[in-house]
């Protein structure tokens, strides 16, 4: 099947796309984007795989489902389009970020630039309902995002993993952690922030791991 991603990302998922889920999958999302309202726009499903290279990759968070709401999504996880206000758990993730790195709170919740400098903001189910969370949960999506991990774990090394919540911190499974670095803590959302994620130091703690093995930090 002809998948419209990166080149260095066809490259790693070409089998990933023959398999019969797959063509399933697609089957799916393309008759609910003919029939219903559906986040990201078509164009943007593989906009976290688009705007960071196989080539580049360095660090991966994992988030689960897009933004529902109208104009919020935009296939990065936790990001938001430039003008749209911060959802709860990007407003903390930012509280976190100034706590750790001194980061001012920035004005846009567009994560682009961290995408472009090789962070894959990946979410586990790639499009979903308006108004309706978890509504293309169980589709497909969650094997082919599994397989992307998998692909990860084994052609690259030296990747950190940031894996906040339950949810996330149960595709450690996926992940060889005498070859790369994984950072776990509660999910930055409002009703567990204050447990763990405040104070983790996640984005410090990213640079000072990639800084060792040689290798460029983030600007967050």
């Amino acid at each position: 099947m002809e998948v419209k991603i990166e080149e260095g990302w066809k490259k790693q998922l070409n089998e990933e796309f023959e398999k019969d889920y797959f063509t399933e999958l697609s089957a799916f999302v393309r008759e609910e984007y003919n029939t219903q309202r559906i986040y990201p726009p078509g164009k943007l499903i593989f906009n976290a795989f688009d705007q960071c290279p196989f080539e580049k990759l360095k660090v991966v968070i994992i988030g689960q489902d897009p933004y529902h709401g109208p104009g919020q999504a935009h296939g990065l996880c936790f990001s938001v389009n430039d003008g749209i206000p911060f959802p709860p758990s990007l407003r903390n993730i930012f509280k976190e970020l100034n706590s750790d790195v001194g980061k001012p709170i920035p004005e846009t919740g567009d994560l682009t630039d961290w995408a472009r400098q090789g962070v894959l903001l990946l979410n586990a189910t790639l499009t979903v309902r308006a108004h309706q969370a978890a509504s293309h949960q169980k589709k497909g999506w969650e094997q082919f995002t599994d397989a992307v991990i998998e692909k990860i774990n084994k052609e690259k090394e030296n990747v950190v993993f940031l894996l906040w919540g339950n949810y996330a911190i149960s595709k450690s499974k996926f992940i060889d952690q005498e070859k790369h670095f994984v950072l776990t803590s509660v999910h930055p959302s409002p009703l567990s922030a204050s447990r763990g994620f405040f104070g983790n130091k996640h984005f410090s703690r990213t640079n000072e791991f990639l800084v060792s093995k040689g290798l460029e930090p983030i600007n967050w």
